[in-house]
């Protein structure tokens, strides 16, 4: 692979790329977590009933590099947290550029999240299109989740301030009733609180619970509804009371829950971040400077490779890559860390993009899979170079 200083060339060849390979497959697609939506598991009773039976078998089907979904029943889809995520990058797309193919793009991404919505809660909200067994919890089909839920009423408010159409931001602002009214609470002796995962689980899982209070304070900034902010800074300040004094934080609470890892701590600083913004409450300076701190000097080798956890480089994770963009943007740090930011996208462009334009989604020191995950990989790669090509008011055009 050649290895060479990146250019505005260079990216918008590969996002041209990207993005020919995402419109050509509709944006449907496979997931790494879709094992249980094959037909041949879900025959099995015996298998398809078992906490352990799942787990093995979702794990299978993530780690092998050879894709068995074709033979067992596994159909590529939508999945409406990848839906979000181009939603949001067209937007971006809009603003540079207000060309009606993106407008286009634009409202049939949005309309499809509106049909997507889960049904049974108190407001919007959304989930993915399979089954998933964690070690915490179980979810079914659609169980919507605060990962979900803020990503794609993000991108339906994004979508509402380009087409002025009512509908994206009623919807948006409706998800709020889902985190205040059907997310579970753990509180602290202070009165904080972490929101859950999801209505299905008590986990304390920092970057969910902090981006509930992201998508309060985005709310807030419409309605100026002071009870979202009041209940987002209880979230935050669970959170941050949590954080480790180098700046890092551990995943969440419970035992297993406690590695360090890259694009995580990405979210908690994209996060309080956008919290402060909207509320104006600048309480959490100290914690974001000295998150970013640790985020910078940790995660990132000289050649440009993204370490997955604090103290392990592999799997290197096209996640990370994008969240990187993100987080620097979202904090206005991408031009004092272009630099880096460029290095980065370099490497992961010379190195985990298929000549069809799809990415990869991880690199590891074995066999890597070259399955073209359309929610992990091409959604949140799509995404975060169109933040590149906005932070730095690059055209995305060759």
């Amino acid at each position: 692979m050649k290895s060479t200083l990146v250019n505005q060339m260079d990216i918008a060849q590969s996002f041209g790329r990207l993005k020919g390979f995402c419109e050509k497959e509709n944006f449907r697609g496979w997931d790494p977590y879709d094992g249980l939506n094959s037909t041949v598991f879900r025959s099995l009773p015996l298998l398809s009933k078992s906490r352990i039976a799942r787990l093995a078998w979702i794990q299978l089907f993530k780690k092998n590099p050879v894709n068995l979904r074709g033979i067992t029943g596994i159909k590529k889809d939508y999945n409406a947290k990848g839906l979000g995520l181009f939603l949001h990058g067209y937007c971006n797309l809009w603003k540079l550029a207000n060309r009606p193919d993106y407008l286009d793009k634009i409202r049939f991404l949005a309309d499809l999240l509106l049909e997507s919505r889960s049904k049974g809660y108190s407001g919007s909200c959304w989930g993915y299109n399979f089954d998933w067994q964690a070690r915490a919890f179980f979810q079914p089909k659609y169980t919507p989740t605060v990962v979900a839920t803020t990503f794609i009423a993000y991108a339906l408010m994004e979508a509402y301030d380009i087409t002025r159409d009512n509908k994206y931001l009623e919807a948006a602002i409706d998800s709020q009733f889902f985190i205040l009214n059907d997310l579970n609470r753990t509180y602290d002796s202070d009165g904080n609180f972490a929101f859950s995962y999801s209505p299905q689980d008590t986990t304390q899982v920092f970057n969910a619970s902090l981006l509930g209070s992201r998508l309060l304070a985005r709310i807030y900034s419409y309605t100026g509804d002071s009870l979202l902010l009041a209940e987002a800074k209880k979230s935050v300040n669970f959170c941050t009371k949590h954080q480790n004094e180098n700046g890092s934080w551990t995943y969440g609470t419970l035992p297993f829950h406690q590695w360090i890892d890259n694009f995580h701590t990405g979210y908690n600083l994209e996060c309080i971040t956008e919290y402060q913004k909207y509320s104006r409450d600048k309480s959490y300076n100290d914690n974001i400077t000295r998150g970013l701190t640790y985020y910078l000097d940790t995660f990132f080798t000289e050649k440009g490779e993204c370490k997955y956890y604090h103290n392990k480089l592999y799997p290197i994770d096209v996640h990370n890559t994008s969240q990187l963009i993100i987080t620097l943007s979202r904090l206005d740090q991408a031009y004092k860390n272009k630099e880096l930011i460029d290095k980065v996208l370099d490497w992961t462009i010379n190195n985990m993009q298929h000549q069809k334009g799809f990415f990869y989604y991880q690199l590891k020191k074995g066999i890597s899979s070259r399955i073209p995950y359309i929610r992990w990989a091409q959604a949140w790669m799509f995404y975060g170079m169109t933040e590149y090509f906005l932070a730095f008011n690059l055209s995305p055009e060759k």
